[in-house]
């Protein structure tokens, strides 16, 4: 059999060797605490689920939905607009995604060609990365650095570099460093996008966890954003529809209007009874925001605490449902420390450097289990030793 050289690039995904880790532990019996996958464990807010439910059960609803309701793309602009004070035009500058990982895994098929530059942060979440590479693009990393908040510093990108790109990635709130960017970086961005003529996408899929009253809005709502680009956003986190696989492609008509085109010869449209409930959660009380909100303010403020006070101090994160710690002192490897970590404690992290070359040195972790868990994961990691000394 031959294959496609493009998968050359791609080896097997850490989350899939962390889920084998994981699964042969259970069988095992060993207790495990999972902080690794951010796959939340929040439900949505009942008056989401009954409208899920019942639409569920109109046997018209099961044809394909091809294209997105007029109903979804009118409440998603509304949403913007009242969330965000974003103008949109609902027939032109919004699109659905089958989560924003599929959005994010396909958007570069219709912008890039093979060997085209593609800026992408480092470190960054992998399919940042992983989608432009399925494109064929050749990625240009920008650095986060600690010493600067992990804000991408856009004067150091190599001019060669800025007057290649066709295309950059950016996020903040920032998976995996938790960051959150101020306002002075998005209007560098958008002049930054004008001047070298290149698209931007920013993925805003954590704007309401960001902690400690801080306040968080769209990369679109800066004048010129919606000249030079689109933003990503996701029902995921922020409604608990994680499963359910609702994100939007927003901004930009030329963009938007491109991707529609490939999803039009990709795939059949979301399935209608997840419309509706995307629908009953952008437009619906919005009280579950705020409770999600806190409650991954609990879960991050028990968790740093906690390991703080046994012996591994970790910076309180601005916002996202992640903690970026730097590995204890006597590791320099990140996936050596995740994989003794759990061997000895059972609680499963993820190494730093899945996320790039400037991810190594760190570990994220998920604030994903309850406030009993993370008891549990803390206990267990105190008493295996590892904090004290190998």
């Amino acid at each position: 059999m031959k294959f496609a050289r493009r998968m050359d690039r791609f080896g097997e995904g850490v989350f899939s060797m962390l889920a084998q880790m994981r699964d042969k532990r259970a069988k095992e019996g060993g207790a495990i605490v999972d902080l690794s996958i951010g796959a939340p464990n929040i439900p949505p807010a009942p008056h989401i689920l009954k409208a899920l439910s019942e639409e569920c059960l109109v046997p018209e609803n099961y044809l394909y939905a091809i294209n997105d309701t007029e109903e979804l793309l009118e409440a998603a602009a509304a949403w913007y607009q009242r969330r965000y004070g974003v103008s949109l035009d609902p027939g032109t500058e919004i699109c659905s995604l089958l989560g924003s990982q599929e959005g994010l895994s396909h958007i570069a098929l219709s912008i890039v060609d093979e060997g085209d530059v593609v800026l992408v942060p480092d470190p960054c979440y992998p399919v940042f990365a992983d989608g432009p590479s399925l494109a064929g693009a050749k990625l240009v990393y920008m650095e986060q650095k600690r010493e600067r908040g992990y804000i991408i510093d856009l004067k150091a990108i190599p001019e060669e570099a800025a007057r290649a790109a066709k295309l950059m990635l950016v996020s903040y709130p920032n998976n995996p460093t938790t960051a959150v960017a101020p306002d002075s970086f998005y209007e560098e961005l958008v002049a930054f996008a004008r001047k070298y003529e290149i698209i931007v996408l920013h993925d805003n899929a954590y704007s309401e966890l960001v902690f400690d009253g801080r306040t968080c809005g769209s990369f679109l709502a800066f004048p010129g954003a919606k000249e030079v680009g689109v933003e990503f956003n996701s029902l995921s986190k922020t409604y608990g529809l994680a499963g359910a696989r609702v994100g939007f492609c927003i901004g930009n008509r030329e963009v938007v209007g491109r991707l529609k085109t490939l999803k039009s010869n990709m795939d059949y449209g979301m399935f209608l009874p997840v419309q509706k409930a995307a629908v009953a959660a952008v437009t619906g009380d919005q009280a579950c925001v705020a409770a999600t909100r806190a409650a991954y303010e609990r879960r991050r403020d028990l968790l740093c605490e906690g390991f703080g006070r046994i012996g591994w101090p970790i910076e309180k994160p601005a916002g996202t449902m992640f903690v970026w710690a730097g590995l204890p002192a006597g590791f320099d490897s990140s996936l050596l420390f995740v994989q003794e970590l759990f061997e000895r404690s059972g609680v499963l992290t993820t190494p730093g450097s899945a996320f790039g070359p400037s991810g190594e040195g760190y570990v994220r972790m998920a604030l994903v289990q309850d406030e009993e868990a993370i008891e549990c994961a803390l206990a267990a990691v105190d008493a295996c030793g590892i904090l004290k000394g190998r």
